[in-house]
């Protein structure tokens, strides 16, 4: 690169607006044990839609159910066989909650339902047999469904007609898939490491948006069902709101870059957070909260404070987070570790909180004695005014 390209190239990240974070920690984690003895290998986790249950799934067909509000309890889980070796990279449930879908290396492609918990491949599995499959989400509609993989090939998915090659012209590994939970839109978002975001509208056609080719996009997210946005994040901290046209969703186009005013840290995926906000994982082991609504973002987990509290866990990778309210929740890690987290409360010491109230009594106190004094006295009243208002000497 000469020294006039880097020149520009430092002036654009100077041009970058930022979005301040402020970096402290809100909760307080707890260990509340392992899934297994060894390494799972867990990669993904979704929270059912009535919010009960867990779906995570990783190495090796690994997949499992946990309660979403006890995770802690292993008697609540339920293991599920797949039958399979490849790695699950990606699962969605669908819309109504009772099947969900797992898709993953060499061609995975699974449903599992909830009726009998029973694990089968879904319709047409053989037409992505070789493909390593990465993404897949359901349209707010639960008609379709949408999978990209690693060569950035990505298909609509029903089982009445098995799967279909959307006309995409990526090459690059189609990192998430996400679609806006408003069923009136009817509007995924399809994010790629080198190739942009690309938004797919109702008749599956799929549009690639204009100024997101330069960034390495890790994820997608439409957590605000109000909002007719989406919000992409990508490596350097970096973040974009993508503006639905509820009319012509081929028209949808992406507000400027912001980053993330943090001195360190990356962005490795982000899910779904309490009252419509993103949880963004980071590395190391950290988390912010990202509000779509007034583009602002804070920390949640500082990456120091999660290694003083354990330093084996906070080495290994955050898979899976979600929320069962503000601040409160549960993290899977990639080994397989669960960890609830509340929010911290600050306790302040008694003698001065003591100390601050008394204070606030003798100030407060004799100001009121003396102005009821001064209400019921007309004498006071006059040497006020003469002081405050002298009359001037005529000339």
């Amino acid at each position: 690169m000469g020294v006039r390209k880097f020149a520009l190239f430092v002036l654009f990240l100077f041009l970058i607006p930022t979005v301040s974070a402020e970096a402290v920690t809100r909760i307080e984690l707890s260990d509340v044990g392992v899934l297994g003895e060894t390494d799972l290998g867990i990669k993904v986790g979704e929270v059912s839609p009535d919010g009960s249950s867990v779906l995570i799934a990783g190495a090796d067909g690994y997949a499992r159910v946990l309660s979403a509000t006890d995770a802690d309890d292993r008697s609540k889980d339920i293991e599920l066989l797949t039958g399979r070796t490849s790695t699950v990279q990606d699962v969605a449930w669908h819309p109504r909650g009772n099947t969900a879908l797992m898709m993953g290396d060499e061609g995975l492609a699974l449903r599992y339902d909830t009726y009998d918990h029973g694990v089968t491949f879904v319709n047409d599995s053989f037409s992505v047999m070789g493909y390593d499959l990465s993404a897949v989400d359901w349209r707010s509609a639960g008609d379709y469904a949408y999978v990209g993989s690693e060569d950035g090939t990505l298909w609509k998915f029903a089982e009445h007609i098995g799967f279909q090659s959307l006309n995409s012209t990526s090459t690059s590994r189609i990192t998430d898939i996400s679609c806006h939970p408003n069923p009136n839109y009817n509007v995924c978002f399809a994010s790629s490491l080198e190739d942009g975001i690309a938004v797919i509208d109702r008749d599956h056609k799929l549009t690639w948006i204009s100024g997101t080719l330069t960034e390495t996009w890790v994820g997608v997210e439409c957590s605000d069902p109000v909002l007719n946005e989406c919000v992409a994040f990508a490596s350097g901290l970096r973040s974009k709101a993508l503006r639905i046209n509820t009319i012509d969703a081929s028209q949808s186009y992406g507000e400027p870059t912001l980053m993330f005013d943090l001195s360190s840290g990356e962005q490795i995926d982000v899910t779904t957070g309490h009252g419509g906000t993103s949880l963004v994982h980071m590395a190391p082991f950290s988390l912010i909260r990202h509000e779509p609504q007034t583009s602002e973002a804070f920390t949640v987990l500082m990456a120091e404070d999660a290694t003083e509290w354990d330093s084996v866990i906070a080495g290994r990778t955050m898979s899976v987070v979600w929320e069962t309210d503000m601040h409160q929740g549960f993290i899977v890690t990639e080994f397989g570790n669960v960890i609830a987290f509340s929010p911290l409360l600050e306790e302040v010491d008694g003698n001065i909180m003591t100390v601050l109230v008394l204070g606030a009594v003798a100030v407060s106190v004799p100001g009121v004695i003396i102005g009821l004094v001064y209400m019921n006295s007309p004498y006071l009243q006059r040497k006020y005014k003469a002081w405050r208002f002298p009359k001037k000497e005529s000339k």
